[in-house]
């Protein structure tokens, strides 16, 4: 393992691992709603390791949806991480099987912007992997931590967390959006694309058909090289 590399990505993820922390806090107050006891919140964040889709499930849960349901449902939401996943491993230097499946854990959108925008050309293991491991410990500990002292927090501070999913993707988005006008552009778009779509169809269905015809016109549209030059 290069230890520059992994320190390089646990250092880049800090933010992230930040802004992580409320949105595990909002995760553990819907999953004490479903009646998840502390471990069992805690080792849903350490296999799933999906703030979206583990929101989602809970609720669900909650809402009394058979486990076949929550499943599906989950599947759908997460079908996005194939398209990830097959991108980040494409731009990753070749790395061993085994490696691969543990990294693949670790594909959250956040990661994925982190690594695609990554300034320079190394695109190493231990990079994604310095990712990985500061993402991960900041959402299975908030999540954990959450569990624990969620009772003490004042009612709106807890029902206001939910919204930090949306600020530190924003945070990460927007330093290469401004870049490039062509990807603030295809960004927009693609917002407007699942807002629409989701008038006629599935939430879920709706961000995989806008994620993919975003990727699609992206290919064209947008110069990456652009993207990993130093600001």
């Amino acid at each position: 393992m290069d230890r520059a590399q992994y320190k390089a990505g646990v250092l880049d993820a800090i933010p992230v691992g930040l802004g992580f922390l409320p949105i595990a806090f909002a995760y553990a107050a819907a999953a004490s709603d479903a009646s998840f006891s502390a471990i069992e919140t805690t080792l849903m964040s350490l296999f799933v390791f999906g703030g979206a889709s583990q929101m989602m499930a809970v609720g669900m849960l909650a809402g009394g949806a058979a486990p076949f349901m929550i499943v599906l449902a989950t599947l759908i939401m997460n079908l996005r991480h194939f398209i990830m996943s097959t991108c980040v491993f494409n731009r990753m230097e070749p790395a061993a099987a085994p490696a691969k499946l543990l990294m693949a854990h670790g594909v959250t959108d956040e990661s994925f912007a982190l690594f695609t925008t990554e300034k320079g050309q190394s695109r190493s293991v231990s990079y994604f992997l310095g990712l990985f491991s500061l993402t991960y410990f900041a959402w299975v500990s908030g999540a954990a931590l959450g569990a624990l002292v969620l009772d003490v927090l004042p009612p709106l501070l807890a029902d206001s967390l939910g919204i930090s999913l949306y600020a530190v993707f924003i945070a990460i988005l927007a330093p290469e959006a401004k870049k490039s006008v062509r990807l603030m552009l295809l960004v927009i778009g693609t917002a407007c694309l699942n807002f629409l779509l989701r008038q006629f169809m599935d939430p879920s269905w709706a961000l995989i058909a806008a994620t993919l015809g975003g990727a699609a016109v992206g290919v064209f549209t947008v110069d990456l090289p652009e993207l990993a030059a130093p600001v």
